[in-house]
Formats: C-alpha cells, structure tokens, sequence
C-alpha cells in the first residue's frame, strides 16, 4: 500500500505519533487485519522493528491485537482515536488548571510575590515599560492592568475585535462597574453595527473614524498595539507614565467630542 509522504507527516503531527508508529498503523488501516510480517511489507517498517511498534501502539490505544492463530492486528478507527485524545486533552487541562490554582496557596508563591515586590521598589515607576509580543501575552498583561483600575478605563479599538471577544468584554464592564471605575470605549467600524453593540453590552460606545486600538487605565498607564490584526504576531507598547497617559487620554477625549 503506497502512502503519500505528505499524509504520513501530517498524522504524525496531529496525533503525536513517530514516523514508524505512523507507517504501521495506516498499514493497520489499509488492511483492515494483519499480521506482524505482513505489516513490515506494507509499511516498509522494518521487520526487526514492527513487533516493539505494534507493542507501542497497542499501549497508545492505536491497534488491538485479535484473538486467534496466528497473532494479527487490528487499527483502531480513527474517529475514537481522536475522541480519546480529545477527553485525554480536556482531563489533563483541567488537571493543570486545579494545580495552578493551588499554586497561589503556597508559600513559594508568597515569596514570589515578596521577591518581585521588593525587586520593583528601587525603579522609577515611569521607567516600567515594556515591548509586548504574542495575542496571548498581551491579552494577560492587558486583563492585569484593566482589573488594577481604580478610576476610569479608556478602550479604543474596533468593532470587530469588540464584538468578537463580546463577552470577555462584558465580563470586564461588570466587574468595573463594581468598583466604580468610568468605562470610555470608542470603536471604529459600521457605526450602526456599533449602535446594537452598545445596546447589546449596556454600555456607551462613541464611533470614531480612527483605525487605532490602545488602553488606558487610570491615566497612568497605557497599552497600544503597534499593528493590525492581519499581520501575523500581535506588537503592543506597555508605558507606566504618567504624563504620557495623561497627554495620550486628553487626545483620545478630544476625538471623541469631535
């Protein structure tokens, strides 16, 4: 059975399998039932190497060995592969998460906290800034800075990065709205479509003209991206500045009156 180079890549990929184990079950596949000998002839495994192989996958849950003389093998289907790997994916995430939340509890991570405390008091707090890469990275260090706010928020950005994280958003408003912290949004898109926004998200939303996106909490501190969505990874300017916070808000409310 012949298999193009390219698939076998791909498998291996996406089900996180070596070439070998990859070559021996799509053989699995393709035949429906074989035996060890004739695996290696299909695969192009080598035969000293199929029996380690077929013991792997059998363990993985990639093959199942039938019952009878002489001993063959079957593939497992590849749609309860990938639902297994699937629920392995969601157990072990939540796993993770449990342990990360725990993490906090600890006493090494009291002293994390101590060791950064005390290694930022020495610096300036205008001299805190930073060059941010990754949607990820920027979206946490963004989430940190807005929940800090104690007085106001200033969000400009477009309608469709609004709408397309619409509940995050929400989930932030509410929480601010909690604390008392004023909440200015401005959005550029379709200004009817940011009209139903608003409405939808209980918030004043002013459309402007402007295709820009940055962040401003409490005039003292400001994220800005440095490109747009289309490019491949996410740049944004974190400041600590007072007067460069100031001076960017005092621009961003004269575009909103106008």
């Amino acid at each position: 059975m012949l298999v193009k180079t390219d698939l076998i890549a791909k498998i291996k990929d996406y089900f996180e399998l070596n070439i070998y184990e990859t070559k021996v079950w799509l053989a699995l596949l393709g035949k429906g039932s074989a035996s060890a000998g004739e695996i290696a002839s299909i695969s192009g495994v080598p035969r000293s190497r199929t029996y380690d192989v077929l013991e792997s996958l059998e363990k993985k849950g990639f093959a199942i060995v039938k019952l009878g003389k002489p001993v063959k093998y079957l593939g497992v289907k590849p749609r309860i592969i990938l639902e297994k790997l699937k629920n392995n994916v969601r157990t072990e995430a939540e796993e993770k998460f449990q342990s990360l939340l725990k993490v906090k509890e600890t006493d090494e991570f009291t002293q994390l906290e101590e060791l950064y405390n005390v290694g930022i008091s020495p610096v300036r707090r205008e001299d805190l800034s930073a060059s941010i890469k990754g949607r990820s990275t920027i979206s946490n260090h963004l989430k940190e800075i807005i929940d800090s706010a104690e007085e106001e928020v200033i969000i400009c950005t477009n309608f469709k990065e609004m709408k397309l994280k619409e509940k995050l958003f929400i989930d932030t408003f509410d929480s601010l709205k909690k604390k008392n912290v004023k909440i200015k949004v401005a959005l550029s898109g379709d200004a009817e479509a940011i009209k139903k926004l608003s409405v939808s998200m209980k918030i004043k939303i002013k459309p402007i003209d402007i295709d820009s996106k940055f962040f401003i909490v409490d005039k003292k501190e400001v994220l800005f991206y440095l490109n747009k969505e289309s490019e491949k990874e996410d740049q944004a300017i974190w400041l600590n500045s007072d007067f460069f916070a100031t001076a960017f808000a005092s621009l961003f409310e004269t575009v909103v009156k106008d």
